[in-house]
């Protein structure tokens, strides 16, 4: 991981605040596409392309397109599952889940991509870090519409277990709305995910800049 470029890319990471996962199904009518300007328009800059439902052809359609959004709003792009996808248009990451291209792989494959890996778990957590992983999510915190989880939500305390543990950055999401900022922040989160929070808010555009607003008031930092 000493590529220069994923250093760059992990620096802006670091500094963005918010953490767009779109959803086209909990996007009200609306295509990701529109979710992704009204966004970046917005403010943010980190996405997460991640539309499960979606047939791969499409998806690697609406992967170039996002990848020309977000490249002209100087935004990172994280492709959900596919590192293929990931490293044939371009994107800056890929995010991997437990049952998805193992870490250690994808990081051989791909020094120069941001990986992240989903963690429910200290062990998990421990396990994505030796694996070569540049960032963890920690989550469902709260209880979501996004995915179904069979497990426990993790809530404050286990996020702060597993944030003890955690030798590289990591990101929080599951079920996290406005209200839910502050304290996350209190317990050491630095970088918010969230999906119906902007994609199904009236006015995306404006749902981002509040969110980012949120958390900058918070961490003066990030302004930077």
């Amino acid at each position: 991981m000493s590529s220069q470029l994923h250093h760059d890319r992990m620096e802006r990471f670091c500094r963005a605040g918010l953490y767009l996962v779109t959803s086209q199904p909990l996007s009200r009518g609306r295509s990701t596409l529109e979710i992704i300007k009204a966004a970046l328009a917005g403010g943010a800059r980190l996405i997460q392309l991640r539309e499960k439902e979606m047939p791969l052809s499409e998806f690697i359609r609406l992967a170039e397109q996002a990848r020309r959004l977000t490249a002209k709003s100087g935004a990172l792009l994280i492709i959900n599952d596919r590192l293929d996808v990931a490293m044939g248009i371009d994107a800056d990451g890929v995010h991997l889940g437990q049952d998805d291209f193992p870490v250690e792989l994808a990081r051989k494959l791909a020094p120069q991509l941001i990986i992240g890996a989903s963690t429910h778990n200290v062990a998990e957590a421990k396990a994505a870090w030796k694996a070569g992983a540049s960032y963890i999510n920690i989550g469902p915190l709260f209880s979501t519409q996004t995915k179904a989880w069979p497990g426990r939500f993790l809530g404050l305390k286990g996020l702060r277990d597993i944030a003890m543990h955690a030798q590289i950055p990591f990101t929080v999401m599951g079920g996290i709305k406005r209200q839910h900022i502050p304290e996350l922040l209190e317990a050491g989160a630095r970088t918010i995910a969230v999906v119906t929070a902007v994609t199904a808010a009236a006015n995306p555009q404006a749902a981002t800049r509040e969110l980012l607003s949120l958390i900058r008031d918070r961490i003066p930092e990030l302004r930077l």
